[in-house]
This record gives structure tokens, C-alpha cells and sequence, in this order.
């Protein structure tokens, strides 16, 4: 679990989602259309995730001329938009840019997207051009109540939970765990290094060129997705970020073998 949930709120979600995954299930046999699935996602909004029907969620928010299906609100303040689709429509990647391009426009950082059975939360990037990026996905009719991705979905953007601050660190920690960044661990200095080590004492004698230890890595052992996909290009800028610091605080010994590995690096500026 990326953030602390309170134990009341968890026990909120396992008995409320109990009862929705047998709701959810009919739908899907009756196959319920988009407007029905919307009345479904604000009763789950309200009965799971903690929030005041009508006071805090609003249909059809009016957005510089279109409207995004669901807006969550308390106070002052949006959380997110929330975006649902008929319940045995599959969720797809122009319904990501849809409601991603609703919440540029609000602003809001996150956004929702839903069928009613799967639930969908994406951290909105104000870059050129705008996106968003997938940090929890949970499938009520398959997952299990209370594994820590139900949680962080449906504690983590909880009406008593959710704060800028604590879905930035789930965010964060999410990245963190991502096959992207730690295929980017497999390659930067410090992993090359320790395997650099291990192959002299499996095959003494031997002295591998740290650049084909890395090629050996990124060719042949890792997907050419996890290094070619944009998530990568940021997960490399953070390792990359992690081995100047590195380079900085290790010991004389560490600092030698990491311009060893990659004296390019050295040069590049923070």
C-alpha cells in the first residue's frame, strides 16, 4: 500500500465492494447502457469511496463547451473527473485522452475512467501534448477485496484519505515499482557494476567491458518495450538523476567505478 489507509475506511471498501461485485455482474448480463453504468459509478463513488451525493458529486460538469460525466468536488476544491462508459464497452485509450483533455481544460491532476466493473485512475501531464499516465487499474469482477491495489484505488482517492500531497506520493512510489524504472535500474551504473563483480568470480579471469555487460542486459534480457516506451525516457531520467548523486556521496572506491562504467555521465549537468 502505497499510502495509509484507516482501518475504517478499508473495512468500508471490502463490505461495500462485496456488495457491488455482485451488482456489477448483473449489469453486465442485463448489459446495462452508458447513462444506467453512470448511476452505478456515483452510487459506488458514494457507498465505496466516501463521497456526498449531489454536494460533492456532480453530473455532466460543464467544461469550455463539453461536459466530462462525473465531477468529484469537496469544498472549493476538484479531485478529479471521472469518465464512464457502458459497462461492457472496454476501456480504451481515446477515452484516456477524452478525459484527459476534459481535465486540462478544468485543471485537475487526476482522472477516472470507468465502466462500472473496471475502474481506471490516471495522473494527468501537463506536458506538450497533454496525457495521462496509468497509475492504478482494478477490475471488480476479478480482484481480490483486499489486495493493496483496491486499496490504493479506492482508499487511496477516498473522501477522507485523498490530498494533493499523498497522491503525489502514490504516484511517486508507483513509478518507483514500475517495470520501466527498474529496467533502468538494470542498466544504470551501479547494477552493471555489481555484475561486473559477480562475473569475475564465476569465470575467473574473466574482465567484461562494462559497455558490453550493458548491451548484453538491455539486448537480450530486457523487453525492447521497457526501453524504447516513453515511460522509460522518464525512468531513465530518474536513475540517471540517482547516479550523479551517487557519484557524489559514494566512496572514493564507488566514485572510481561508476566513471569506470560511465565517464560520459560525469559531464552531464544536473
Amino acid at each position: 500500500m502505497a499510502i495509509k489507509i484507516p482501518a475504517k475506511v478499508q473495512s468500508r471498501i471490502v463490505q461495500q465492494l462485496k456488495k457491488y461485485q455482485a451488482t456489477v455482474l448483473d449489469a453486465r448480463k442485463r448489459d446495462i447502457n452508458e447513462a444506467d453504468t453512470a448511476h452505478l459509478a456515483m452510487d459506488i463513488l458514494c457507498d465505496v469511496f466516501g463521497y456526498r451525493k449531489i454536494e460533492e458529486i456532480t453530473s455532466e460538469k460543464a467544461i469550455k463547451g463539453t461536459f466530462a460525466d462525473l465531477a468529484v468536488k469537496v469544498g472549493n476544491a476538484f479531485r478529479f473527473l471521472v469518465e464512464v462508459k457502458a459497462i461492457n464497452i472496454e476501456l480504451k485509450e481515446v477515452h484516456v485522452t477524452q478525459i484527459v483533455n476534459y481535465a486540462a481544460n478544468l485543471p485537475a491532476d487526476w482522472v477516472v475512467l470507468t465502466n462500472g466493473a473496471r475502474w481506471q485512475a490516471y495522473k494527468v501531464n501537463f506536458s506538450k501534448p497533454i496525457a495521462g499516465t496509468l497509475v492504478l487499474d482494478v477490475d471488480l469482477c476479478t480482484c481480490n477485496l483486499k489486495g493493496g491495489e483496491v486499496f490504493d484505488l479506492f482508499g487511496g482517492l477516498s473522501r477522507e484519505v485523498f490530498t494533493p500531497d499523498s497522491m503525489s506520493q502514490m504516484f511517486k512510489a508507483k513509478q518507483a515499482m514500475s517495470r520501466y524504472s527498474i529496467a533502468q535500474l538494470l542498466l544504470s551504473d551501479p547494477v552493471v557494476a555489481m555484475v561486473r563483480r559477480e562475473l569475475r568470480k564465476l569465470a575467473p579471469g574473466i574482465n567484461p567491458d562494462p559497455d558490453t555487460i550493458r548491451n548484453v542486459i538491455e539486448e537480450q534480457v530486457i523487453k525492447r518495450e521497457l526501453i524504447e516506451a516513453e515511460e522509460a525516457k522518464v525512468a531513465a531520467k530518474a536513475v540517471r538523476k540517482l547516479n550523479r548523486l551517487q557519484r557524489r556521496t559514494g566512496t572514493p572506491e564507488q566514485r572510481d567505478e561508476m566513471n569506470e562504467l560511465s565517464p560520459q555521465l560525469a559531464a552531464i549537468p544536473e
